[in-house]
């Protein structure tokens, strides 16, 4: 009995193992569940500014793997991109700023189209980010992009240009950072 206990113990312990992927300091989970849906590691990254700060863990999720960032940005399917900050460097301002760097490369300059949502999505960094602060920016097919800081809903917003606009930012033709793109399309 005692070694039926101890192996189921250790069968337990290997599972969950399993379900989590390292990425740097950070643990991800494998599957997510966002509106409902359950979304897969599609693959992971670390965010790195002048190549030796690490500025946060990110993974992007997806209801089966894809490695085509052109259909993963235009499609109109439930997925999601988890970000774990892991710098003090990223602040409020600074992850606004990133952001709206992002949203100029990824629109090719135009931001004109989604200007209002560009403005809300920015607000939802508004507050104090500190280290292993999580913020989950989901797309929910039929409700638009939902983001979330802590597990806490920040809001929604609605439209697929802002959608696509927004994943683009870390999958598009000018990501943010080229290796976290390629590591979250699980090149």
């Amino acid at each position: 009995m005692k070694n039926l206990f101890v192996l189921v113990i250790a069968m337990v312990t290997m599972n969950m193992a399993v379900a989590q992927t390292e990425v740097g300091s950070v643990t991800l989970p494998n599957t997510v569940n966002f509106g409902g849906q359950d979304l897969l590691l599609n693959g992971a990254g670390i965010r790195k500014k002048a190549m030796v700060l690490k500025l946060y863990s990110g993974g992007l999720y997806l209801g089966k793997k894809s490695s085509d960032a052109k259909s993963i940005v235009s499609g109109d399917e439930t997925m999601a991109i988890k970000l774990v900050i892991t710098s003090s460097f990223v602040s409020s301002e600074a992850m606004s700023e990133a952001v709206l760097e992002g949203f100029n490369a990824s629109t090719g300059g135009d931001m004109s189209m989604i200007a209002s949502e560009i403005k809300k999505f920015i607000s939802f960094f508004e507050a104090e980010i500190v280290e292993n602060d999580t913020f989950d920016i989901t797309y929910q097919k039929g409700k638009g992009v939902v983001s979330y800081k802590n597990g806490k809903e920040l809001g929604t917003i609605a439209g697929m240009n802002f959608k696509k606009a927004l994943f683009g930012i870390w999958l598009g033709n000018d990501p943010a950072d080229s290796k976290l793109k390629k590591a979250m399309l699980g090149k």
